[in-house]
């Protein structure tokens, strides 16, 4: 099942340029190949943002799998963001003795 996400950011804010490489290197790392996300500036998709009930920017939506799901801020937390998108945890690397 591929997560589908969407971005909204605005182009002004720096916080959401760290947010476009934040994402994107998360869902390459933790789900390659199942997703899709779609980045929107936010001054010029006013009307998807407010059906979305987008009132900050940066914010991730996870529009797939529902529930739908809402990440404020540049997504640096992968943790956070792992356990809210509902993947499972990274493989702990084995000790050598």
């Amino acid at each position: 099942m591929a997560l589908v996400l969407r971005l909204y950011v605005s182009t002004a804010a720096p916080s959401s340029s760290r947010a476009i490489v934040n994402t994107r290197a998360f869902c390459e790392e933790h789900a390659a190949g199942h997703y899709e996300l779609e980045v929107l500036d936010i001054s010029e998709r006013v009307v998807e943002a407010t059906a979305d009930q987008v009132v900050a920017v940066p914010t991730l939506l996870r529009l797939w799998p529902l529930p739908v799901r809402r990440f404020i801020g540049d997504m640096s937390d992968p943790g956070r963001l792992r356990e809210g998108l509902g993947l499972p945890a990274a493989p702990q690397a084995k000790e050598q003795p």
